[in-house]
């Protein structure tokens, strides 16, 4: 049989099978959700960090070298840049808020399968009632913990994401009011 090495032990799926046996399959269910959530994070700091501040500076030396700038259309032009280039930073929004919304609910469905698991094993054993409901109720409290956790980390992370979203959408329109001044200047 091949022997792992040493600092491999760690890595090995013990541990999760464990935690799956307590929190029941609604556990897996809030791992996916979290995966997703925590993905969806990484990729708008990553589209913020990188690719909104190039898209912003191609935006901002656009509307710089357009002839016309006053008229009414050329404002609404340029409106209808700002709009567009500020919804690409907002696109996620919706599917994370959903993604969070759905993380309680996800707990509560655990909450009854595990209450359900309870009453089963009680049923079931005449001896080790205590020991048996004990079970049920940790598996019962576990998804209902962790969705109530992936929930206030996806808040903070919305939160955040709202507040860069209306920053970033005011210094468009101040660089490209500025865009404007150091043309003319």
């Amino acid at each position: 049989m091949f022997a792992l090495p040493p600092w491999f032990e760690p890595l090995q799926p013990e541990p999760v099978e464990r935690l799956i046996d307590a929190g029941g399959p609604v556990l897996v269910i809030l791992g996916v959700v979290a995966v997703v959530v925590f993905a969806l994070a990484i990729e708008r700091w990553w589209f913020y960090r990188i690719t909104w501040r190039i898209a912003r500076r191609r935006l901002v030396r656009r509307w710089a070298a357009r002839r016309d700038h006053r008229s009414w259309s050329a404002h609404t032009l340029r409106d209808v840049w700002a709009q567009e280039l500020v919804a690409r930073l907002r696109r996620p929004l919706p599917w994370l808020k959903l993604l969070v919304a759905l993380c309680p609910l996800l707990g509560l469905l655990g909450t009854v399968t595990g209450m359900i698991a309870v009453f089963d094993s009680l049923t079931l054993s005449d001896t080790h009632q205590a020991r048996a409901m004990a079970d049920g109720v940790a598996r019962a409290t576990l998804p209902t913990l962790t969705g109530m956790a992936i929930a206030v980390v996806g808040l903070l992370f919305i939160s955040r994401l709202e507040h860069v979203i209306r920053r970033e959408d005011q210094r468009l329109h101040d660089r490209l009011a500025k865009a404007l001044e150091n043309d003319h200047a």
